[in-house]
Formats: structure tokens, sequence, C-alpha cells
């Protein structure tokens, strides 16, 4: 999976004075599973409709394994696209709906019967080829949906938020069959989708959309654990921000004066003294220890006070206000040998986290 098989070259887009996307550059891997993350508006689904051909660029190129399809047709394309609502012919049957793309194209029916057969296989479904859509459940419509885009053999397969129809169970549950359906095609997926738990848990790779442009590309563990912004840690996943002075700086660590206490941190970004930093811990990094456990031993601890108590099975997320009036969220989790998840509100509480878990990033 290493050479390319799309790419974007200073494509943008407008419609009418709004710019729908910026001039964007985008090289997307055969055989990855590439997800369009960002919240509405973001140009996700314009980026995913200038790749399928249903929108025109008003600049830059797209290459189709080094081939410009820019102007091409999406009829013309060697790309597929399964729409959020699936678009399926209430009329016609899971075989005629799988077929129809293939009758279109003028394709012997002795001929397409076999191609229909081996799509509906790949995606599980060959025994429901005589039933109607109304008579299939919001995953078997959905991965009619893929056999559909699959039987034309496309090179890439794009996907518009296919799981947003489905309730919160069979979502979980579809993900799981998209992600082990796509390994086992060996197909590139392009999903479009503003739901972070569903691009961290597809993707090989991510690419992170915000106001037109793309702000972070990289896999889920990249952009979770190491975002390049502000925007990127504030909409993937939960965040504590915490604003700091670095005091001292050399190349390899820096001291910052964090909520009047003093911490040496890993200077991974060339910091200097006197720049202002915020300072990105994620909940489950955040440790919460009661007055019983630290005793009078609180230097470098940060205090606060447990103000509510979410219980969540395997986990409790403590909310926790500090001397500064600032909400912390940290994640505990259980462990069978241990009782003390048992925290009560307006319980004192002191914050530590494992320096080098944390992300530092300018205040700006």
């Amino acid at each position: 999976m290493t050479n390319t098989i799309l790419s974007l070259r200073d494509v943008a887009k407008s419609f009418a004075d709004q710019n729908a996307l910026l001039p964007t550059n985008l090289d997307v891997k055969n055989g990855e599973f590439l997800t369009l993350l960002g919240p509405s508006g973001c140009g996700k689904t314009t980026l995913l409709r200038l790749i399928s051909g249903f929108e025109t660029p008003d600049q830059g190129c797209i290459l189709l394994n080094n081939k410009d399809i820019t102007n091409q047709a999406p009829e013309e394309r060697h790309i597929n696209m399964v729409f959020q609502n699936y678009a399926l012919f209430p009329h016609m049957n899971v075989f005629q709906n799988v077929a129809f793309g293939l009758e279109c194209q003028g394709m012997r029916k002795k001929d397409i019967e076999p191609l229909v057969i081996d799509a509906l296989t790949r995606v599980k479904l060959e025994h429901l080829r005589d039933r109607n859509p109304s008579q299939l459940s919001g995953g078997q419509q959905q991965r009619v949906a893929i056999a559909r885009a699959l039987v034309k053999e496309p090179a890439v397969l794009l996907l518009d938020e296919p799981l947003s129809a489905l309730d919160y169970v069979l979502r979980k549950e579809m993900r799981i069959e998209l992600k082990a359906l796509q390994r086992r095609l060996g197909i590139t997926f392009i999903l479009v989708t503003h739901d972070q738990e569903e691009a961290l848990m597809l993707s090989d790779r991510v690419v992170v959309m915000n106001a037109g442009c793309i702000e972070q590309i990289g896999t889920p563990r990249d952009v979770y654990e190491e975002p390049k912004n502000l925007f990127v840690t504030k909409f993937i996943g939960e965040a504590n921000i915490f604003e700091a002075i670095v005091l001292e700086a050399s190349e390899e660590k820096l001291t910052v004066n964090l909520l009047g206490h003093q911490f040496i941190l890993k200077n991974t970004k060339q910091f200097h003294a006197g720049d202002a930093v915020k300072i990105v811990i994620r909940p489950e990094d955040i440790a919460a220890w009661n007055k019983k456990e630290v005793g009078d031993d609180t230097e470098g601890l940060i205090p606060g006070k447990v103000a509510e108590v979410i219980y969540k099975g395997s986990t409790v997320d403590l909310v926790i206000i500090l001397e500064n009036e600032q909400r912390v969220f940290a994640t505990a989790f259980f462990d069978e040998d241990d009782d003390k998840l048992d925290y009560g509100r307006d319980e004192e509480v002191y914050l530590d986290w494992k320096v080098g878990w944390e992300v530092i990033l300018p205040n700006i």
C-alpha cells in the first residue's frame, strides 16, 4: 500500500461567493481506507463530489492512476459512490438493484448474472437476491448499495456518511463489517463522516478538514495523540487545555508555569523562554488522587474539587473544578482489586499526569 492511486493538485471549488474548498493537495494510497473528517460545511462532501465527478473544480486537476480525470463525467471514471440514503430502487429486488448499472451500460444478461452474484457474495447477501429493499434491515440495505458499486469493479469506492441512518448498535456492528469488507476486497475506500469515533476506528489515515482546507493528515493515532493545532485537538475526542508560560527552555526540555506550579516537560517543538503555550492533556491521561492517597506531599500536584461523577461501566468520568474555576475532565479505569473509583461530589482531589503524554501548542 505504497503507491498512489488518486491525486488532487491545487483543487478548489466555490459556490457563488462562498469558498467551499480552498486550493487542496491530497494523495490517496492504493488499497487504503481514507476518511475525510470534519464538521458540517468544512468541505469534505464537496471534495468527495469533485473526486466522483458530480462537481467540476474551479482550478487544479484530479489524477486517477496518473491519468487526468478532472473533466471526465462520473460514468466515465473508474470511481463509484455509495450515497448517504443508499438510493436503492424500491420497486426492484436486490439482484435487480445491483444489476441496474450494468444494464445501463448495455451488457448482456448472461454476462451480468455472474458479476451480480459475485458482488452479492462479497457482501454476504447472495441468499437475499430476491428480496425488495423494504424487506431488508438498514445494514443489509447498505451492503446492497456497496454491492451495486462494487459490481462495476471501481478503482476507488466513495462513501458519503453511509452509516448515519443506522441506530447506535447497528452502526457499531456495521463499522466492523465495513472495515473487514474493505480489507477483504483490497479496494481503496474514501469515507466522509463527521463522527470522530467512526473515523478513528475505520481509517488507515484521517484527513481532518475545517473551513475548506485540510488541517492535518495522519493515522488515527497521529491525529489523536499528536494534533497539530487547537482545531484538531478540540474536534477529535475530549481534551483539557491549559494556558502556561515557558520560564526556561533548552533543546530537550522546558520549564513552564502552569496554574502557579512549575513543571518540566519535553520541548518537542522548540519553544523558547517567554513563549505563551497551550498544554493539551486527554482525560484518560490525567490521574486524580484523593487526600488520603497523597497525604501532605502535594508538590507538583494540581488541587481541585470533584463536581460530577459519571459512571460508565468500565470507567468513571470526573468533572473537576480547579482553584481558578477551570473545569477539567479525567477518566479513571476500573481495576477489580482497586476501589479508589468511589469518588464523591465536592471531594478534594489532586491531579497529575505522566510527563511526555501532553501535547504543547503555541498559544494562538
